[in-house]
């Protein structure tokens, strides 16, 4: 089974692009999703959480606004927070793999935010990342609710420079020239890897 990293800066049209390969039939596994369902009521954070956070947790789930005050107030708390969520994540994630694979998948997608700033990307076939002119982020991130731009900037600086990302790619989709020439690149880029050549390369 072929495993593809997906990743992207915010606002550039990543989630858009991983709904692309799951209607193309590809099994996608959402990092994000997973820890919101971990930080929802019965969530197998929760209780961890509300250990080392105790104010961050209110009516059995994680607050995720009081928990990013706490983090934001300790430099040590987010790697406390890492250690907590970061394996809960890999199971999920080992989990959908295996699944995956008894399906006989072809290829998989992991679709994760910060793929190379936590190293994950060592361990996929290939990385695609999506991106858009600067532009087009801004004005995409700018539009969601209780976004300011000094929240912007402050998630951009959390995340690789896009052009450091692109230039780490094995795929790059471009989001900038519409949802139909995305789709095309994404067909592509499956067509790509799912040739035996490709594969001994």
């Amino acid at each position: 089974m072929i495993l593809l990293g997906l990743t992207g800066s915010i606002g550039m049209g990543k989630t858009t692009t991983a709904r692309m390969f799951a209607d193309e039939g590809v099994p996608v596994h959402d990092s994000d999703a997973t820890v919101h369902q971990l930080y929802a009521r019965g969530g197998a954070a929760v209780g961890p959480i509300g250990e080392a956070f105790p104010h961050a947790v209110a009516d059995g789930a994680v607050d995720r606004q009081a928990l990013a005050a706490e983090v934001g107030r300790d430099p040590a708390a987010l790697k406390r927070l890492e250690a907590i969520v970061h394996p809960l994540v890999a199971r999920s994630r080992d989990a959908f793999l295996e699944q995956a694979r008894n399906a006989g998948a072809e290829v998989a997608v992991l679709d994760v935010p910060l793929l190379f700033e936590t190293g994950a990307h060592e361990a996929l076939d290939a990385v695609v990342v999506v991106s858009a002119p600067d532009h087009l982020q801004r004005g995409r991130v700018l539009e969601r609710p209780g976004m300011t731009p000094g929240k912007l900037q402050t998630l951009i600086a959390r995340q690789a420079p896009d052009a450091e990302k692109r230039a780490r790619a094995d795929f790059v989709v471009d989001t900038g020239q519409g949802l139909d020439h995305a789709r095309a690149q994404v067909r592509q880029i499956l067509a790509t890897v799912t040739d035996p050549a490709w594969r001994r390369a």
